[in-house]
């Protein structure tokens, strides 16, 4: 039996840490056979006990052994809510693609006590909290509204061996794989027979918090669907100019089907429940900065949205493998190479100069050292495929697409549905679906501009060529 006095022995601190320590004791082991395991594991609770959130017999300690570390934290050094006098500098691609605004909320980001580095990519435009194409460093934070409300929106490329002038000979077979074999919008679901499965649905981390318990239920019926807006699936031609062996691909064209869409209804109410959180924890913070109120991630709720984001990066990445997969099935295709990438998600990851801190990418890619990306264009301009140069002072970053030059409702104002369509007709594109104006080609920057601006930060390997999109308009969009 693993007594007081034994804990003690460890380290383990007297009061109800010890009286949960026993407990999860007994859990691991009733039989008291595997001693010195036992409390090897529970010192590995003690040491990371985010990481056991989602364990149902070191869960109670985990929290406690939180709890007690943010007493001790709030203890040695009461919490810092004022806004720095200045921003910390940051750097800027495509300083002439970018609208003051988007500049400003930047400036604000950088002025938090917890950023400690920054960077801005061409396609930056407004957003909330942060702009769009916003790359912030924190120092044991997160902040909900630096990821966004559709944590882990992503892209994903698969190529097919076909060539793409099989969508030409026959675009019907591959416009009712993509009608059939997806849905858009905003409480899109299946049908209770047509759901998909994946093991995401079984992720224990669904019974880590009340919360991801209950969107359980939404994640079930929301699988292998899109969110509306700038969301998409199409089909197109994917150029590869030289082979490439990451990628296992000999130079042609292929057939290939690419996504944009993130966690739907799952990241919403994740961003949502601990942005309010946060904004508690600092009811100091200036009114300015109250939609980057940060949660310590030595903190009970710090260490549950990490859990709760990167559930919701497993749940999106499994919307995109089920599309893909259901799609492929549908019209005959045999996948040959993938490229996939999150662009709202916070990652763990270390500065030069040795600093441990939080990325949070709202809007960009990762652009680490051969890492492999992808940055679409509009419904009628070209994607790439591009490989990361690891350049710290971006933070190993790029864009994430080519960023909006007109708000949305500029762009219903401005452009007509005829100029949309004339657009895409001359690029052989067809539009499957009711989509709002907001989203015509017009309405953003010219892509190949934007990738001009960061060709320090990725080269580019291949190009996509969209020519049959199904997307769907938010309600009142039309």
């Amino acid at each position: 039996m693993i007594t007081g006095k034994i804990l003690k022995l460890q380290g383990w601190p007297e009061g109800r840490l010890i009286g949960l320590a026993k407990d999860a004791a007994e859990a691991l082991d009733p039989q008291d056979q595997a001693r010195e395991a036992t409390l090897a594991r529970l010192a590995a609770v003690r040491a990371d006990p985010g990481a056991f959130l989602a364990d149902p017999r070191l869960s109670a300690l985990a929290r406690e052994c939180l709890r007690h570390a943010a007493d001790a934290a709030r203890a040695a050094a009461p919490a810092n809510d004022a806004l720095r006098d200045e921003p910390l500098p940051y750097p800027t691609w495509g300083a002439e693609h970018i609208e003051p605004g988007a500049r400003a909320q930047m400036d604000n980001a950088l002025r938090l006590p917890v950023a400690v580095a920054g960077a801005l990519m061409p396609d930056a435009h407004l957003g909330y909290g942060v702009p769009i194409g916003a790359v912030l460093a924190t120092e044991g934070a997160a902040v909900p509204y630096a990821v966004g409300v559709d944590i882990a929106c992503r892209m994903r490329l698969s190529v097919y061996a076909l060539s793409p002038i099989a969508l030409e000979q026959q675009r019907g077979r591959f416009e009712r794989a993509l009608v059939d074999n997806t849905r858009f919008g905003v409480g899109a679901e299946w049908k209770r027979g047509e759901r998909p499965q994946h093991p995401v649905l079984d992720d224990p981390a669904w019974e880590a918090t009340r919360l991801l318990h209950l969107l359980r239920d939404t994640a079930v019926k929301q699988l292998g669907t899109s969110g509306s807006g700038n969301h998409f699936v199409e089909f197109g031609a994917f150029r590869l100019a030289a082979a490439d062996a990451q990628l296992g691909l000999e130079a042609g064209e292929y057939l290939a089907l690419l996504s944009h869409s993130g966690s739907r209804g799952v990241g919403y109410k994740i961003c949502e429940a601990y942005t309010r959180i946060a904004r508690e924890q600092h009811p100091r913070l200036d009114k300015r900065a109250r939609d980057l109120a940060w949660l310590d991630l030595s903190g009970e709720a710090g260490q549950e949205y990490w859990l709760s984001m990167e559930l919701a990066g497993r749940f999106a990445s499994a919307n995109h493998a089920v599309i893909h997969r259901r799609v492929a099935e549908a019209a005959g295709l045999k996948e040959l190479a993938v490229v996939e990438n999150h662009h709202n998600f916070a990652w763990k990851e270390t500065l030069p100069d040795g600093r441990a801190v939080i990325v949070h990418r709202k809007g960009a890619t990762p652009a680490g050292p051969g890492v492999l990306g992808v940055i679409p264009g509009t419904m009628g301009d070209p994607g790439y495929v591009v490989r990361g140069r690891g350049l710290p002072g971006s933070l190993h970053s790029a864009s994430h697409g080519a960023g909006r030059a007109m708000s949305s409702r500029r762009a219903r104002e401005s452009i007509t549905k005829t100029e949309r369509d004339r657009y895409l007709a001359a690029r052989g594109v067809r539009l499957l679906g009711e989509v709002g104006l907001d989203e015509a080609p017009q309405a953003y920057k010219r892509v190949e501009a934007i990738v001009a601006a960061q060709a320090d930060l990725v080269d580019v390997i291949g190009t996509f060529a969209p020519r049959v999109v199904l997307m769907t308009a938010e309600k009142g969009e039309i």
